[in-house]
């Protein structure tokens, strides 16, 4: 894998062969939509999601989780929030060509930002932020927005698979959201440290399934679910903010932050952890619940059925010893 630090990636000839030809790929789709207008370029991705991705066998994943999450609702229900998130995806991998046009202000806003007030209010504490948030709708759009908005921090990110198409990625983000782009890792760690003690913002999407995570629920079934922002938060005092994102029509968004999340230790390190991991998780599903057909259903966000408990107490325990944060003498590490 890449990261924002330029890393080396070494690679087999095989592997060489077979990131060239999906980097390829990706930059003749990235071509093609860059030749079009931001919404005609949207509006194509969304075709391509509904038309293509669609026949993947992702979508039989979408469906199983969605039925488990909502099991009141019949497939004929269920159907149109599959049909939609695809419709969203391609939108999403479209607009890549097109962040420089992801703007509040000027002549075509796509845009809009609510609930400033609320880091206006964290900051004049004298702060940092934790903002978290999901995989909703377009997601570069919150850093994007937060970045024109002057809240400074970095973005945390976990590098695609693919070096070529990894490196890329991050350009775009850098030349458009936060300028810094963390990697996870040791040193992303110890930079997200580095950027908290500055009073400076850390950006988070916390919806995807952690091998090393807590078992926190999320719709009513156990989910592993990274403990970091809550550990983070705890440590050194910093406030989680929420974050939600709505396509509202097209490649035009809304950016609401929320409240910060109420919450008074008991100075149980792992309760606390725990408790907090599990308010995170509740505020991530209340933006699911608000707009399903908006969240990637695709992830394997839950445990398979039938997981040792034993093997899940394991990840619990390896997870918490991660998020004890323990920051070095020097205070210049964090691990």
């Amino acid at each position: 894998m890449s990261d924002s630090g330029g890393a080396s990636v070494r690679m087999s000839a095989l592997q060489y062969i077979r990131y060239g030809a999906e980097a390829a790929f990706f930059f003749l789709l990235i071509g093609l939509f860059r030749l079009l207008t931001t919404d005609a370029a949207s509006a194509l991705g969304g075709f391509m999601g509904r038309a293509i991705f669609s026949l993947t066998p992702l979508t039989a994943r979408a469906r199983a989780n969605l039925r488990a999450a909502y099991p009141d609702k019949s497939d004929a229900d269920l159907d149109p929030v599959v049909h939609e998130m695809w419709d969203n995806l391609g939108r999403t991998v479209a607009e890549y060509a097109h962040l420089d046009s992801f703007l509040i202000g000027g002549t075509n806003p796509r845009l809009e930002i609510e609930g400033l007030e609320h880091l206006d209010a964290a900051e004049g504490g004298g702060k940092s932020l934790i903002l978290v948030s999901g995989h909703f709708a377009n997601w570069e759009a919150l850093p994007i927005a937060a970045a024109q908005c002057g809240v400074e921090g970095g973005a945390v990110y976990r590098p695609i698979n693919n070096p070529f198409v990894d490196r890329w990625i991050v350009g775009q983000r850098l030349k458009y959201g936060p300028k810094d782009q963390i990697a996870k890792g040791a040193s992303g760690t110890r930079r997200i440290f580095t950027l908290l003690r500055a009073r400076k913002a850390i950006f988070l999407l916390v919806d995807q399934k952690t091998n090393e995570g807590l078992a926190v629920p999320f719709f009513g079934r156990d989910a592993m679910t990274t403990p970091v922002p809550a550990a983070l938060a705890l440590k050194l005092d910093a406030v989680l903010v929420p974050v939600s994102n709505e396509r509202l029509h097209g490649a035009h968004f809304r950016v609401t932050i929320h409240p910060p999340i109420a919450f008074a230790p008991s100075g149980d390190h792992h309760r606390d952890v725990l408790a907090l991991t599990s308010l995170i998780n509740a505020e991530i599903e209340r933006f699911v619940r608000a707009h399903p057909s908006q969240w990637l259903w695709i992830h394997r966000r839950w445990p398979k059925l039938g997981e040792s408990p034993r093997t899940r107490r394991g990840r619990e325990a390896q997870a918490l010893a991660g998020a004890g944060v323990r920051v070095e003498r020097d205070g210049s590490s964090l691990t």
